[in-house]
């Protein structure tokens, strides 16, 4: 198989993957070690033990202090895969569709159809996002955006996932029917 990727397509792969790695990177920064509710216990307890007592809610106000510059990359990011999403779908008009080989086979179709529910996903990823970001201002309800981040967290988790998955499928199309194909999509 003879599987050709434009350079626009190539560079939009490589920025795409470093903007996904940064945003699960400030997730998973953000459910461990800049956990708003964790370090506001350890704020607690350290000042208690330099006889400094504050209440709860004032160590949760400097805990996601604490954690707001690192948040504010997370949104920065999404507002890239926001631009890259618009741009694959100009890739997508500029070479006319999909560039996956189709010969036909399930195994050719289910990962067309995987890429689609991935790109779905991801366009979920980013309104959510800025749902959740700007719900105020859109009128939205807090008990809303709390249900929206809800789903948003289990398509990170879709999202995790799916980059081992991915890394095994080019690991093994490259040793059977798509020779060179990891090659191919870093110089073309």
């Amino acid at each position: 198989m003879n599987t050709q990727h434009s350079r626009l397509l190539r560079l939009w792969h490589w920025l795409n993957a470093i903007t996904i790695f940064g945003l699960i990177g400030t997730f998973f920064l953000r459910e461990t070690f800049l956990s708003w509710n964790a370090n506001a216990k350890l704020i607690t307890a350290k000042l208690a033990s330099m006889h400094i007592d504050i209440t709860s809610e004032q160590a949760r106000t400097i805990a996601k202090a604490i954690r707001a510059p690192m948040w504010e990359w997370h949104i920065i990011l999404g507002f890239v895969l926001g631009g890259l999403l618009l741009l694959r779908l100009l890739i997508l008009i500029i070479e006319k569709g999909f560039n996956y080989e189709n010969d036909g086979t399930i195994h050719s179709k289910m990962v067309h159809l995987g890429y689609k529910v991935l790109y779905l996903i991801i366009a979920y990823m980013v309104l959510s996002g800025l749902v959740m970001e700007y719900h105020d201002a859109l009128g939205i309800g807090r008990d809303f955006a709390h249900t929206l981040e809800e789903i948003h967290q289990f398509f990170a988790w879709a999202i995790i996932f799916f980059i081992p998955a991915h890394l095994i499928g080019i690991i093994i199309a490259d040793n059977t029917t798509q020779k060179g194909l990891a090659s191919k999509m870093v110089s073309g």
